[in-house]
């Protein structure tokens, strides 16, 4: 769009529509009757025999007490997403561009899940899933960037995410589909790095050796809070057996939350504005529109390598994660029964679940030292 040196501008448009396989959808109807089978022994001595080991899959007609019939739609079709983007990119001189982005997806035939429990009407059956196939989910995003190409040792990148979510459950459960806020909808977002490789001194050699070949790498990571999916009483569908955990009722003029040093971060979900609806009432309060807590962290490192013989270097690598030590609030106990509902039970590094808590991001200050040999 504009061509001046060191001042281009370039603007980026697309678009697409991209079918999911609904693999997992399908691959669940060959899962029990008729397709899996298994054995319980009790007091068996071992090794376990051959025969013992052999038995049929066939199933060989009612009672299927205790299985799971798998339903799907008579005209069942592939889930697809719309997804659209544009954005305009601005160079500021040589080395650094200003990027500003539109993101957007739109869901569309999206597969759901509805488990009943038939056993009190008919005591042959055990559960019955079916996937509903008309679900949508939406997604908009603002995106800024800001990034600095390696020159004069310094390297940068900084962006910025306004985003906002919705869907019908971002999980599979029982019951009710209720639109609104996905459960990973995270409205502001914001992450920084830099590397620095400091000039080099043009004193003596011994104040080379001392302040010469250091770098900085930092990072900055910054969000706003999860939405906390709030669960009433543990209830039961009178019709066809199924339990889930209902929703809430809001009380009228009661605050949504709390605030003081009694509570871990100082704040929490307000008890005295929720109730549980009557029987199996749906509950008014919108879906995922209360917060837990947000993140800030700050990682820093320092690097300096030292040359020891042509070719062979000595690298060394001092790590500080969460170095300002902000504490990071995780999990928020959602069920309104428990004592400490609407309180953080955990810290961020221990609700996240994918790998051990002192590796995960949001724990208390940690280093780091390493020492490499390059050659």
């Amino acid at each position: 769009m504009h061509s001046t040196p060191e001042w281009e501008t370039v603007f980026h448009a697309g678009g697409g529509v991209f079918f999911d396989s609904n693999a997992q959808v399908a691959s669940m109807g060959f899962e029990e009757l008729g397709f899996t089978a298994y054995e319980d022994y009790s007091a068996v001595p071992l090794p376990i025999t051959s025969g013992q080991m052999q038995f049929s899959t066939a199933v060989a007609g009612p009672p299927y007490t205790g299985g799971t019939v798998y339903a799907f739609p008579a005209h069942l079709q592939l889930p697809y997403t719309l997804q659209w983007n544009a954005s305009i990119q601005q160079a500021l001189g040589k080395s650094q561009v200003f990027s500003l982005t539109y993101v957007g997806s739109n869901g569309r035939r999206l597969t759901g899940q509805h488990s009943y429990s038939l056993t009190s009407l008919n005591p042959n059956f055990g559960s019955v899933v079916e996937f509903p196939a008309d679900l949508t989910s939406n997604y908009q995003a603002l995106q800024l960037q800001f990034q600095r190409r390696v020159a004069h040792g310094l390297q940068a990148l900084a962006s910025y995410t306004w985003s906002h979510s919705l869907d019908f459950g971002s999980n599979y459960q029982a019951l009710p589909l209720v639109q609104g806020n996905s459960d990973f909808d995270v409205r502001n977002s914001f992450s920084g790095g830099m590397s620095w490789d400091l000039p080099a001194s043009r004193g003596s050699t011994p104040v080379k050796n001392v302040i010469g070949n250091w770098g900085i790498d930092g990072r900055l990571a910054a969000r706003t809070a999860y939405p906390v999916t709030l669960q009433g009483n543990y209830l039961t569908d009178a019709a066809t057996g199924s339990v889930y955990f209902g929703n809430l009722d809001l009380v009228p003029y009661e605050p949504i939350y709390l605030h003081g040093s009694q509570y871990p971060g100082g704040r929490a979900i307000n008890p005295a504005a929720f109730v549980s609806p009557a029987g199996n009432g749906a509950g008014n309060a919108p879906r995922n529109f209360v917060r837990g807590f947000g993140e800030v962290q700050v990682n820093l490192a320092a690097k300096r390598e030292f040359p020891l013989h042509d070719q062979v270097m000595l690298q060394f690598r001092a790590e500080a994660f969460n170095i300002l030590n902000h504490p990071n609030f995780g999990y928020v106990d959602p069920y309104l029964t428990d004592a400490t509902f609407g309180q953080a039970t955990q810290m961020l590094n221990q609700s996240l679940g994918t790998v051990a808590s002192q590796y995960q991001q949001g724990g208390p200050r940690s280093l780091q030292f390493a020492l490499k040999f390059v050659f």
